[in-house]
């Protein structure tokens, strides 16, 4: 088996390759090779070659026609790349089309994507079953999951620290439908021939949480050895520290890939496409059997909604957690629109200003002065 074969290349990224390599924008290039960026270091990246592992850098005509962060080479990717200086590093000329990408809002004021990993199969949603236990963090975690394109699966860590586990599961069970859930403890080795068909060879999968909820120790524990430096959480709080700093794939005894990603503090939601409704797909199917079309689920009546919230059927706290979420990413729209347009406005004006003749009216003055 060839060494990118063990980092998931098959058939249907062959094929992806040939019709990138043969498109007339790339053109041709027999000195490129698909490579897969398995370390994310911010301005170096380490890829996994047919020949090897190599360090690898963006080249300037690539870098020069990256208009935004989310165009990026991340965790995950397939790329083409030029191996130069003896096969000790390499170039990378272009990225292959996704599969899949998990992405979120950059943190500050101006709308950036941040691209979390792409090219996952499944998404392990990662929860401790402690005082970080947070159901309404785990909706929003699922909009971003349904949203990548990978299918959303969440871990419940640290089983063997809760006494009501069960309660937990059903607590979360209520919140993400038709979304498989598991409860897992590293520490007991409980849990892991649960998740086998997720890690099995060629498949990718991520993790992505909140600090301190066990992602490391996840990675070392389905890695059977100490791949990632682990950390205890506080007692206060049983928040965690940033142990992960860099984004980094691994193989599996199993075969699968595996990423680890930093913890987040707070996820912020880049764009919705379609995950809000999956992830509440309760009301989007009670909204379905509302009078209006246009029903804001508020004070309207005959709204299907507001019925199962009154009759019980529906908790109010989902409704309440629909409604902010979806008025967040509206807002979010509208930033991110303003922000395509003044980009927009200042290519055009920069283009604009590159052509128009420079004056120099005011040479020929001083001359003839």
């Amino acid at each position: 088996m060839l060494i990118v074969e063990q980092y998931g290349w098959n058939e249907s990224w062959s094929m992806t390759w040939k019709e990138w390599t043969n498109s007339s924008k790339n053109g041709p290039e027999p000195s490129l090779v698909p490579a897969r960026i398995i370390g994310d270091f911010g301005s170096k990246y380490k890829i996994m070659t047919a020949q090897g592992e190599l360090w690898a850098e963006l080249a300037g005509k690539l870098r020069g026609t990256l208009e935004d962060s989310g165009q990026y080479p991340a965790i995950g990717d397939w790329v083409a790349v030029a191996i130069l200086d003896g096969d000790s590093r390499a170039v990378i000329h272009g990225v292959l089309p996704r599969h899949s990408l998990i992405s979120r809002k950059a943190a500050g004021s101006v709308p950036q994507e941040q691209i979390i990993a792409a090219n996952v199969d499944t998404l392990f949603l990662v929860s401790a079953l402690n005082a970080d236990f947070n159901v309404r963090r785990m909706e929003r975690y699922l909009i971003m999951a349904w949203n990548s394109g990978a299918r959303p699966v969440i871990l419940l860590t640290k089983a063997d620290l809760c006494p009501d586990a069960e309660e937990h599961i059903l607590e979360m069970e209520r919140a993400a439908p038709g979304v498989a859930i598991h409860a897992v403890s590293a520490f007991q080795d409980q849990g892991r021939e649960q998740l086998l068909p997720y890690i099995g060879a060629g498949q990718t999968v991520a993790l992505t949480g909140s600090s301190g909820c066990g992602k490391s120790t996840l990675v070392n524990w389905l890695s059977s050895r100490e791949v990632q430096l682990t950390q205890d959480v506080r007692e206060g709080d049983s928040r965690g520290r940033h142990t992960t700093t860099h984004r980094e794939l691994f193989i599996l005894p199993d075969g699968g890939i595996i990423i680890d990603t930093p913890g987040m503090r707070e996820l912020q939601l880049w764009e919705d496409g379609g995950g809000l409704e999956r992830a509440f797909g309760e009301i989007s199917a009670l909204a379905a059997e509302c009078r209006y079309s246009d029903c804001r689920h508020e004070r309207e009546e005959g709204c299907a909604v507001l019925a199962a919230v009154a009759d019980g059927t529906l908790p109010e706290q989902r409704l309440l957690s629909y409604r902010k979420t979806q008025r967040e990413l509206r807002f979010q729209s509208g930033k991110e629109q303003k922000q395509k347009q003044k980009r927009k406005g200042s290519t055009a004006a920069a283009k604009g200003s590159a052509a128009k003749p420079r004056d120099r009216s005011w040479r020929r003055q001083v001359e003839e002065f």
